[in-house]
């Protein structure tokens, strides 16, 4: 950190790694209008990226969109089941899978491809959520959608061919920000256990004052000003950069992370969430919990998403699913 000459802090960036910055430079030749309050999109999201017959394609591989009871009083919540092709009977680990999108915009269908790589490979059941989305609906909305689609999971495991005890949640960017908070809220309210927390770049500090939420200030996939918008929409204007927000928003406002299904946490060495990320494992670690830390040199954030070709993708994706196996694995 240096200073200008008008006496003003410069945060210089960690810089990108150089598979990352040649795609950072494309999508840079294509710039799009900032997103405001009245600009999220909404019509058609669910057709922005290819359907899951299409993702699919001739893996072996069952889908199923399901509508299931929301939380008391609210709306019912939509997800999708995918399952091995021949495994009725069998009872197999669970993946609930919760989409990022800064809980301001996205949709389940845009980590189909994900989520179908992790029925494939580890041989799963996963249940993929729709949650509602702020501004119009704000906090608590979206953390109790999911919740309530994790318990339903839970309590429907046998009819699902779902094991309960391995039931891993997971999530990148706010859908990891969201795991960590039903992670929290399972543990307070003495709710389903989860086997494990898959935090893929989580966004879980509302507080935007960290030393890499100032470095990626109008450079890479998810900006400081989205940052803002995204936590004035989910918080309302006087809780939204507070330290007094509630810990089931932020999670790194949790006052005591103790207690807390093990989590594996991953994230870009440029990205503006690297410091809340690694301050959360530390902070579990410090209770003697068990938190497996993982930051890529010259990541940007969800560089596993937008550069899946690159070298640091192939590397995180074998960490990853080396802790999907051996997180299910205990739980036998």
């Amino acid at each position: 950190m240096t200073a200008t000459a008008a006496g003003r802090p410069t945060v210089n960036p960690v810089p990108f790694d150089p598979e990352v910055q040649v795609v950072l430079d494309l999508i840079a030749t294509d710039p799009q209008p900032p997103l405001t309050r009245d600009t999220l999109p909404r019509v058609g999201t669910d057709t922005m990226f290819p359907d899951a017959e299409t993702v699919i394609g001739d893996r072996a591989i069952d889908v199923e969109d399901r509508v299931i009871p929301g939380p008391a009083g609210a709306p019912d919540v939509e997800i999708t089941v995918f399952r091995p092709r021949g495994s009725e009977g069998e009872t197999l680990p669970g993946f609930v899978n919760i989409h990022g999108g800064g809980m301001i915009v996205g949709h389940r269908s845009w980590e189909t491809a994900r989520v179908v790589d992790i029925v494939e490979e580890h041989r799963v059941v996963a249940v993929n959520v729709e949650y509602r989305l702020a501004p119009e609906d704000p906090y608590p909305a979206g953390v109790e959608d999911c919740y309530a689609a994790f318990a339903w999971t839970h309590a429907h495991a046998e009819e699902l061919g779902i094991d309960p005890e391995r039931i891993i949640v997971g999530g990148g960017s706010a859908g990891g920000g969201l795991t960590a908070a039903v992670a929290l809220m399972a543990r307070d309210r003495r709710g389903p256990v989860m086997v494990g927390q898959l935090l893929l770049c989580p966004m879980i500090d509302n507080t935007n004052t960290t030393v890499s939420s100032l470095q990626y200030d109008g450079i890479g996939t998810w900006q400081r000003e989205m940052n803002l918008l995204a936590w004035s929409c989910v918080l309302g204007d006087d809780l939204a950069f507070s330290t007094e927000a509630p810990a089931y928003a932020a999670a790194s406002r949790a006052a005591d992370v103790s207690g807390l299904p093990p989590a594996y946490i991953e994230v870009g060495e440029s990205e503006a969430f690297r410091d809340e990320d690694t301050e959360y494992a530390l902070r579990i670690w410090a209770t003697g919990g068990q938190a497996e830390l993982h930051v890529w040199g010259g990541g940007a954030h969800g560089f596993d998403m937008y550069m899946p070709d690159a070298e640091i993708t192939r590397a995180a994706l074998a960490a990853r699913s080396s802790w999907l196996r051996r997180t299910w694995g205990a739980g036998r």
